[in-house]
């Protein structure tokens, strides 16, 4: 059982109910971090400047790219260029919809919403839910620029609505549904949102993008002008708050799991690892977490994990110390060990045959380590030996999982990372029931687990590195 104790766990737990309640987008789980990362002494960098003199020893910092992915790292008192990096990496993204560029739309007396599908949910979970929109918006100054404001309406604004049973009468045998037809949610009835307003929309467009009243609502929320607003991006979310549930409190009933869970978890470990003023002043490496948008598109994007980012900033990192030389980067990746964090299927009582019989991760025993011959994950024997030595030393249990061979298996941002970078990689996630559902399930005492693994784990691997014999 893990060495922490019961009000420790449930502390975790509130914390990443919280988190997940401030982020109903990746917009704004950016900002939460950043806002946590500067209140623990981070120092933010921009990467359109120079980094040069001004990385140190037992220094910490963070940068972000589009506001959607975030690198944190602390610099070890002994890090010297060529020493490696102890990472964890996650992803801030989840599925969801997201409006269309033109999402005016009108049908039997309502105004819709024209939305797009992002990434592979469980789109049946949208339905009967109470709606909302959060993300970006680009307003104009005063001064001719633009700026990014970060909206959230909190009031269920949308909804997509079942069709009743008496019209469907196989709907409880085989729930079909059209993705572009049938699932656009509805805004207002067009008798009282009309009033002659919803005839314009936003700026200069000759054609109405959207619906007025959808940007004036917008606009209220942000205090500023509807023609202001020059574009946004903009994902639907469930109104209803993360929640500790079950009879005992034992489970986290909450949107965005995938993987906020993880995302809390790492930023929180990171920031643990560093308690004491002499955290970091033996420690010869550097601690970084990394979290990124578009993995639930597959991560080809500039502030995805099939980018330059992680890459960019371990080469920056490098550069910006003393004693670099020509080779400093590709010696720190041979020492480096990066930890791919992503939710894993639990084991689901009504659906046991789902998972292979040996392994079968359960909620509130621990992360599960993900392990897959064919590489949709990363994990080798060398870096699951490592992860468990620290796991055992520190009292924290472990699960593993493996897909059975007659069932498809995802991946991970790990083994793109691992092959673009020559990284060892190990894949491990809570287990988690109802993955890609708009409510997904986890274990309470799983979140302070794995804290606790990222937390010990920032702060011993580089002693236990040097006791790995393997080229």
């Amino acid at each position: 059982m893990s060495s922490l104790s019961k009000a420790q766990l449930h502390r975790q737990a509130e914390h990443l109910v919280d988190f997940v309640n401030k982020s109903p987008s990746p917009f704004h789980a950016i900002d939460v971090c950043r806002k946590w990362l500067s209140s623990a002494n981070f120092t933010e960098l921009k990467e359109k400047q120079s980094w040069c003199g001004v990385i140190k020893p037992n220094g910490r910092y963070f940068f972000t790219r589009n506001g959607s992915s975030i690198v944190a790292f602390a610099v070890g008192g002994k890090f010297r260029p060529g020493n490696g990096t102890s990472i964890v990496a996650a992803h801030s993204d989840s599925p969801c919809l997201k409006l269309k560029p033109v999402s005016r739309k009108t049908g039997s007396g309502f105004l819709q919403v024209g939305v797009q599908l992002y990434g592979g949910g469980l789109w049946h979970t949208w339905f009967d839910r109470d709606l909302s929109v959060a993300g970006r918006v680009m307003v104009r100054d005063g001064a001719g620029g633009y700026s990014g404001r970060l909206v959230a309406i909190e009031e269920p604004i949308m909804r997509i609505p079942s069709l009743a049973i008496h019209m469907d009468r196989t709907a409880n045998e085989a729930f079909k549904f059209n993705k572009e037809t049938h699932l656009t949610p509805i805004l207002a009835t067009v008798s009282k949102a009309l009033n002659g307003t919803d005839s314009t929309a936003g700026g200069d467009t000759e054609k109405p993008a959207h619906h007025a009243v959808l940007l004036e609502r917008i606009a209220k929320q942000l205090d500023v002008s509807v023609n202001d607003i020059s574009d946004f991006e903009l994902c639907l979310y469930d109104t209803q708050k993360a929640a500790i549930g079950g009879l005992l409190n034992e489970l986290i009933h909450a949107s965005r799991l995938d993987n906020l869970n993880s995302s809390y978890c790492a930023i929180e470990g990171l920031i643990n690892s560093l308690d004491g003023k002499q955290a970091l002043e033996d420690d010869s490496h550097v601690r970084l977490v990394s979290l990124f948008d578009n993995e639930e598109v597959g991560s080809t994007s500039a502030y995805g994990a099939n980018s330059a980012l992680l890459e960019s900033a371990l080469r920056r990192i490098q550069a910006s110390c003393d004693g670099v030389n020509l080779t400093s980067f590709e010696e720190s990746i041979a020492n480096s060990y990066m930890i791919s964090s992503d939710v894993t299927h639990a084991v689901h009582p009504n659906y046991s045959e789902k998972h292979e019989e040996n392994h079968r991760p359960e909620l509130q025993k621990g992360p599960a380590i993900k392990i897959n011959a064919n590489q949709r994950y990363a994990t080798t024997s060398v870096t699951s030996t490592i992860l468990k030595d620290i796991a055992k030393r520190n009292g924290i249990p472990l699960q593993e999982f493996v897909v059975r061979n007659d069932s498809s298996c995802g991946s991970t941002i790990g083994p793109m990372l691992s092959a673009q970078l020559g990284l060892r990689t190990v894949d491990i996630g809570n287990p988690l029931l109802a993955m890609h559902s708009i409510r997904e399930v986890c274990g309470a005492d799983d979140v302070g687990m794995l804290v606790k693994l990222f937390e010990h784990f920032f702060s011993e691997f580089a002693a236990l590195d040097a006791k790995i014999n393997v080229d």
